[in-house]
Protein backbone atom coordinates (compact mmCIF):
# COMPACT_ATOMS: atom_id res chain seq x y z
CA UNK A 1 0.00 0.00 0.00
CA UNK A 2 1.29 3.30 -0.99
CA UNK A 3 2.09 6.50 1.45
CA UNK A 4 -1.15 8.24 -0.16
CA UNK A 5 -3.13 4.90 -0.06
CA UNK A 6 -2.66 4.61 3.95
CA UNK A 7 -3.41 8.60 4.13
CA UNK A 8 -6.85 7.76 2.80
CA UNK A 9 -7.37 4.90 4.62
CA UNK A 10 -6.49 6.71 7.62
CA UNK A 11 -8.93 9.57 7.01
CA UNK A 12 -12.06 7.18 6.08
CA UNK A 13 -11.54 5.84 10.01
CA UNK A 14 -11.06 9.02 11.76
CA UNK A 15 -13.87 10.16 9.89
CA UNK A 16 -16.32 7.86 10.94
CA UNK A 17 -14.74 7.68 14.56
CA UNK A 18 -15.59 11.01 14.97
CA UNK A 19 -19.51 10.50 13.31
CA UNK A 20 -19.88 7.47 15.65
CA UNK A 21 -19.06 10.05 19.17
CA UNK A 22 -20.19 13.39 17.63
CA UNK A 23 -16.92 15.16 18.21
CA UNK A 24 -16.73 18.75 17.87
CA UNK A 25 -17.54 20.06 14.22
CA UNK A 26 -14.12 21.32 14.14
CA UNK A 27 -12.84 17.41 14.47
CA UNK A 28 -14.41 17.05 11.16
CA UNK A 29 -14.09 19.98 9.28
CA UNK A 30 -10.33 19.75 9.67
CA UNK A 31 -10.84 16.17 7.34
CA UNK A 32 -12.73 18.92 4.63
CA UNK A 33 -11.33 20.96 1.77
CA UNK A 34 -12.41 24.24 2.91
CA UNK A 35 -12.06 25.56 -1.07
CA UNK A 36 -13.85 23.38 -2.80
CA UNK A 37 -16.03 21.51 -0.47
CA UNK A 38 -19.94 19.72 -1.93
CA UNK A 39 -21.60 16.87 0.10
CA UNK A 40 -24.47 14.76 -1.41
CA UNK A 41 -26.85 13.09 0.64
CA UNK A 42 -30.12 11.58 -0.15
CA UNK A 43 -31.77 14.40 1.91
CA UNK A 44 -29.38 17.54 0.48
CA UNK A 45 -26.61 18.82 -1.05
CA UNK A 46 -24.31 20.83 0.73
CA UNK A 47 -21.45 23.38 -0.05
CA UNK A 48 -18.59 24.52 1.96
CA UNK A 49 -17.67 24.24 5.30
CA UNK A 50 -20.62 25.96 6.72
CA UNK A 51 -23.41 24.48 4.93
CA UNK A 52 -21.40 21.08 6.57
CA UNK A 53 -21.26 22.31 9.79
CA UNK A 54 -25.20 23.10 10.04
CA UNK A 55 -26.42 19.51 8.40
CA UNK A 56 -23.93 17.95 11.16
CA UNK A 57 -25.39 19.88 14.19
CA UNK A 58 -28.03 18.74 12.71
CA UNK A 59 -27.77 15.01 12.54
CA UNK A 60 -26.22 14.87 15.60
CA UNK A 61 -29.40 16.03 17.58
CA UNK A 62 -31.43 13.03 15.65
CA UNK A 63 -29.53 10.14 16.08
CA UNK A 64 -27.21 8.48 18.62
CA UNK A 65 -26.21 5.46 19.21
CA UNK A 66 -24.32 5.64 16.25
CA UNK A 67 -21.77 2.86 14.78
CA UNK A 68 -20.39 3.05 11.77
CA UNK A 69 -18.19 0.16 10.22
CA UNK A 70 -16.20 0.63 7.29
CA UNK A 71 -16.57 -2.66 4.81
CA UNK A 72 -14.37 -0.78 2.21
CA UNK A 73 -12.06 1.77 0.71
CA UNK A 74 -11.18 1.17 -2.68
CA UNK A 75 -8.86 3.66 -4.29
CA UNK A 76 -9.67 4.80 -7.73
CA UNK A 77 -7.93 7.06 -10.15
CA UNK A 78 -6.48 10.53 -10.30
CA UNK A 79 -8.71 13.05 -11.66
CA UNK A 80 -8.17 17.10 -11.73
CA UNK A 81 -9.67 17.71 -8.36
CA UNK A 82 -8.14 14.62 -6.38
CA UNK A 83 -7.99 10.83 -5.87
CA UNK A 84 -11.72 8.61 -6.69
CA UNK A 85 -12.59 6.61 -3.68
CA UNK A 86 -14.95 4.40 -3.86
CA UNK A 87 -16.30 3.76 0.39
CA UNK A 88 -18.84 1.33 1.62
CA UNK A 89 -19.78 1.51 5.05
CA UNK A 90 -22.31 -0.30 7.15
CA UNK A 91 -24.27 2.38 9.11
CA UNK A 92 -26.49 1.67 12.54
CA UNK A 93 -27.95 4.43 14.42
CA UNK A 94 -30.78 5.24 17.06
CA UNK A 95 -33.63 7.74 17.12
CA UNK A 96 -36.39 8.91 18.53
CA UNK A 97 -39.78 10.67 16.83
CA UNK A 98 -42.27 12.11 19.34
CA UNK A 99 -44.13 11.37 20.56
CA UNK A 100 -43.05 7.70 19.54
CA UNK A 101 -42.72 5.50 22.58
CA UNK A 102 -39.65 4.20 21.36
CA UNK A 103 -36.63 4.65 19.57
CA UNK A 104 -36.12 3.41 15.82
CA UNK A 105 -32.99 1.46 14.57
CA UNK A 106 -31.72 2.15 11.23
CA UNK A 107 -29.42 -0.06 9.75
CA UNK A 108 -28.08 0.14 6.09
CA UNK A 109 -25.10 -0.07 3.98
CA UNK A 110 -24.10 3.76 2.15
CA UNK A 111 -22.02 2.84 -0.87
CA UNK A 112 -20.22 6.47 -1.35
CA UNK A 113 -17.53 7.76 -3.86
CA UNK A 114 -15.39 10.36 -2.35
CA UNK A 115 -12.38 13.09 -3.81
CA UNK A 116 -9.48 13.54 -1.65
CA UNK A 117 -6.87 15.89 -2.34
CA UNK A 118 -4.02 16.11 -0.28
CA UNK A 119 -3.47 19.64 1.01
CA UNK A 120 -0.17 21.72 1.02
CA UNK A 121 0.44 20.38 4.20
CA UNK A 122 0.81 16.70 3.39
CA UNK A 123 -2.89 15.89 4.52
CA UNK A 124 -5.67 14.22 2.91
CA UNK A 125 -8.83 16.30 2.81
CA UNK A 126 -12.53 15.02 1.58
CA UNK A 127 -13.40 17.56 -1.42
CA UNK A 128 -16.60 15.71 -2.70
CA UNK A 129 -18.60 13.71 -0.59
CA UNK A 130 -21.36 11.89 -2.43
CA UNK A 131 -23.66 9.37 -1.19
CA UNK A 132 -24.20 6.97 -3.72
CA UNK A 133 -26.78 4.20 -2.79
CA UNK A 134 -28.53 3.15 0.98
CA UNK A 135 -29.09 -0.51 0.83
CA UNK A 136 -31.35 -1.06 4.25
CA UNK A 137 -30.62 -4.21 6.43
CA UNK A 138 -33.84 -6.38 7.32
CA UNK A 139 -35.88 -4.94 10.35
CA UNK A 140 -34.52 -1.46 9.67
CA UNK A 141 -36.10 1.96 9.92
CA UNK A 142 -35.73 4.28 6.96
CA UNK A 143 -34.88 7.50 6.71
Amino acid sequence: MTPKSEAIQSLARRWYAALDTHEPTETLVAMLDPASLTMVFPEATLTGLDGFAAWYEGVIRIFFDEAHHVESVTIGGETAEGTEVGVVVRWEASRWKAPAPRSERIMLVASQTWTVAIGDDDLPRITRYTVDRLDYLPGSATL
